[in-house]
């Protein structure tokens, strides 16, 4: 059977490589030009969990507010909040910060060049890691995302589902992966996955490594990698309550910095549980209406939040909440659970022009 090889990968790449506006093409590669290391982790850390259409015009935004580390490090935590708000998993913003600061004050402004060294930034697991060194840095580690796992797991035909099979699709990449020019084959076997080696109907003639590939020689490509079946998502019930000034403002509170859409604003509320919806207290009393069912849904549980509205006059906020100006909401830390939550309350659009769009072929690691 033939053997993978990477320079077939790497030949390919030079021609069909994805232009990103964080990646240096690889013919300037060659030539010696790598990337902004700051550029690297940003666009890393923004992709887990998320597709490279939806964080393109996030990362641009960021470069735009904050072209370098010292300024995203300097920058005030709550912009860097509501510039993330739509993109999901909200500790990863929170990390992002941290590991900013941690940078510009520990490490001279400078990324760590190993995997080791990076791996002890906050935010920084594992993969992404391992895809700094390579990318930034030209370190030949072993970078495996989602598309990565799949590309490996049909190579060598590898029928153990995952997530149990990821150590050996690890060991396999660490053994393709070359000494010379790490970092674009990294990204090749992201390209290679993202546009041929696709989830379904995989474009197996156009693959440079259609020949050694076992699954496409046994005919089964599309039904790796196998997966376990997932649990039953379990569905949580909540109240939320939906208060509008006489100008517009809205009653907002900001959630706790640790655990689900830490550190981000939400309309007052109850917790949400499972089983039947919760009793809760208004923030005040007013003349409460429903106005109907918001459902969302996370990663590991489904939410459905009652949702009550009423409109008031010049009156102080309660202790633990205060009024967002209404030209203020599109641009707040509102994670997506509680746009949708304002907009059936008001009857009012607070989105922004870009949405995030569904995960397709990622992982992250972290804590998210």
């Amino acid at each position: 059977m033939p053997v993978p090889s990477a320079t077939a990968l790497l030949d390919w790449y030079d021609v069909h490589a994805r232009r990103l506006p964080w990646r240096v093409p690889p013919e300037d590669r060659k030539l010696g030009i790598l990337p902004d290391p700051y550029r690297i982790w940003l666009s890393e850390v923004m992709l887990q969990q998320t597709t490279v259409a939806a964080v393109k015009s996030y990362f641009l935004d960021f470069l735009t507010r904050w072209p370098t580390l010292q300024a995203l490090a300097a920058a005030p935590r709550d912009e860097v909040m509501a510039a993330w708000a739509g993109l999901g998993y909200y500790s990863r913003a929170r990390n992002l910060k941290a590991c900013a600061e941690a940078v510009a004050r520990d490490h001279g402004g400078r990324f760590p060049e190993t995997v080791e060294g990076l791996a002890t930034l906050p935010g920084i697991g594992p993969y992404t890691a391992a895809a700094i060194a390579a990318i930034a840095f030209d370190v030949p580690a072993a970078v495996v995302d989602g598309n990565v796992e799949r590309v490996v797991a049909r190579l060598f035909a590898l029928e153990t589902p995952l997530p149990d099979v990821k150590p050996e699709i690890r060991r396999l990449t660490a053994t393709l992966t070359p000494e010379k020019r790490p970092g674009d084959f990294a990204q090749a076997m992201m390209d290679l996955g993202a546009t041929i080696c696709t989830p379904k109907r995989p474009a197996c003639a156009l693959c440079p490594w259609s020949e050694p590939c076992l699954a496409r020689r046994r005919g089964d490509a599309e039904t790796l990698p196998r997966r376990k079946a997932k649990a039953e998502r379990p569905t949580r019930y909540g109240v939320a309550f939906v208060a509008r000034r006489f100008d517009g403002a809205l009653l907002v509170r900001r959630r706790p910095d640790k655990g689900l859409l830490g550190g981000m604003l939400e309309v007052p509320g109850s917790d949400w549980q499972e089983g039947a919806s919760p009793a809760a207290a208004p923030p005040f009393q007013a003349d409460w209406k429903s106005a109907g069912i918001v459902e969302h849904t996370f990663t590991h549980f489904h939410l459905m939040l009652s949702v009550n509205t009423t409109n008031v006059g010049d009156r102080p906020p309660p202790a633990d909440c205060f009024w967002l100006e209404a030209a203020a909401v599109a641009g707040e830390a509102l994670p997506s659970v509680m746009r949708k939550v304002v907009e059936m309350g008001t009857g009012a659009s607070t989105r922004r022009p870009r949405q995030r769009s569904r995960k397709e072929g990622t992982i992250f690691d972290g804590d998210f």
